[in-house]
């Protein structure tokens, strides 16, 4: 009967950028299903989350030991707590599904329903978090001392250092995990608010393989519809083209490094050019984010966002040089002292995303990817304000292709913003698992830039 409306899902699989059959083909190569059966004991479902980050196991088991410390073990703040920060900090970057999955935990955990109505509702040391999770969410380099000073002298609502610790931490981990999430398409959980749909798809939701075909390519190339099998054969041709391009540049700049060095003087100043150069790398005006209400009543201050940390016309905060303030040298012992073991966690995280590799890229293998690696990593970082000494920033102009930059911006700076469209944009010749290990940097340098800020506060706070 037409007056009964059956709800649909939202989307097919996991993802609504990759299709569900390679990670499924992908997933089955892996065959590492015990991660999946310990999130299914101790969660009651595995996640499109879980199942999009299965295509790199040896990650998946780090982030998922990660994540059950910081949420499940003994450690300074109270359960339902951890939850709501997790909601907090997902919410400042618009992201629904998190926001979602958290909702139900902190309820499962004991948690005050009537906090859900908003961030009003909720104790008021939780509420002054608010600043701190918005600069960490978007300007990291203006936390202080200053900041970390109110909430540890607040009276009644004081925070301790170590309940502190534990709350940055979680923050800064679903900022980056909402990147994740934005990145790689992820798609709405059945049971979600938003899983289901009674409406015919939206124009945002067809922006799919099959319309860019259509509309981007064939009219581009001035093609009708029946000339769409050449306009394929174009487009794998150039794809192709982008790869080989890409290994001679590799190859050019590896034997260019054996002859000369650039001194400091000259990397700084490349640098400097790469820094005013990512504010021409921005997702164009009319891409806007689409904020459910679930979501926004957990967010003050809405309109705060990200800036460039170069701004014409402005004076700039001082870059955050590497040597000054580093994560293996400060942040992780300060991490490690003050909460044991997250430290040891997080440095192996970072480690085993910065050096995985399976010797591909894209149809080629024996391939020596870590310049590439190293590349993304600190474009990341150089948008946030921070410069490594050792590091020719030459580099990245010559790795990272414009559609990637844009990307990798989108992805780590305004999340909500990306779009199929610009993940389909950039090494269209390279798997999907391989985007996925992109958006894995992405989430764990933007990461640990957000950390290495606060961490360098509560350290002047220290002293």
């Amino acid at each position: 009967d037409k007056r009964y409306k059956v709800p649909r899902p939202l989307g097919t699989g996991p993802s609504s950028f990759i299709p569900v059959q390679e990670i499924l083909q992908e997933g089955a190569k892996n065959n590492d299903r015990q991660i999946f059966i310990e999130a299914f004991v101790s969660t009651g479902r595995v996640d499109h989350l879980l199942v999009v980050m299965g295509l790199h196991p040896e990650y998946l088991t780090s982030f998922w030991k990660t994540q059950y410390y910081l949420l499940q073990m003994d450690g300074p703040l109270p359960y339902p707590y951890r939850h709501y920060i997790a909601i907090m900090a997902s919410a400042r970057h618009r992201c629904s599904y998190l926001v979602n999955l958290h909702i139900m935990d902190f309820l499962q955990a004991g948690g005050n329903r009537e906090w859900l109505n908003g961030l009003n509702f909720a104790p008021q040391k939780l509420r002054n978090l608010n600043e701190i999770n918005k600069l960490l969410a978007h300007r990291p380099w203006l936390i202080t001392k200053e900041h970390i000073e109110a909430l540890l002298t607040t009276g009644e609502n004081s925070w301790s250092l170590a309940e502190l610790i534990h709350a940055v931490v979680l923050l800064t981990h679903y900022h980056s995990l909402s990147s994740f999430v934005f990145g790689c398409g992820i798609n709405p959980e059945l049971d979600h608010e938003g899983g289901h749909s009674f409406r015919p798809p939206s124009p945002r939701a067809c922006d799919s393989d099959s319309c860019l075909r259509v509309e981007d390519y064939v009219n581009g190339h001035g093609l009708d519809n029946q000339g769409i099998d050449i306009a394929d054969s174009i487009i794998a041709g150039d794809a192709m083209q982008e790869v080989e391009a890409l290994m001679a540049r590799m190859k050019l700049l590896q034997e260019c490094r054996l002859d000369e060095e650039a001194s400091q003087e000259e990397m700084a100043t490349r640098f400097e050019k790469e820094k005013r150069e990512s504010l021409l790398v921005a997702p164009s005006a009319d891409e806007r984010e689409f904020a459910l209400p679930n979501v926004s009543r957990f967010v003050e201050d809405p309109e705060f966002g990200y800036v460039d940390f170069t701004r014409r016309g402005e004076q700039t905060p001082p870059t955050l040089r590497a040597q000054d303030y580093s994560w293996e040298d400060h942040g992780y012992s300060l991490i490690n002292r003050l909460y044991s073991e997250v430290g040891q966690l997080l440095d192996e995280k970072f480690q085993i995303v910065y050096n995985l590799t399976y010797h591909t890229m894209a149809m080629h293998c024996g391939v020596n990817t870590s310049m590439l690696r190293r590349a993304i990593w600190n474009y990341i970082h150089c948008i946030f304000g921070i410069r490594y000494d050792d590091y020719d920033y030459g580099d990245v102009n010559q790795l990272l292709e414009r559609s990637l930059k844009i990307y990798m911006k989108t992805v780590a700076c305004y999340p909500e913003r990306t779009t199929t469209r610009m993940y389909n944009g950039f090494w269209r010749h390279f798997k999907h698992s391989e985007k996925v290990h992109v958006n894995l940097l992405i989430q764990e340098s933007k990461m640990q830039a957000a950390l290495l800020y606060v961490l360098r506060a509560i350290t002047r706070y220290m002293t």
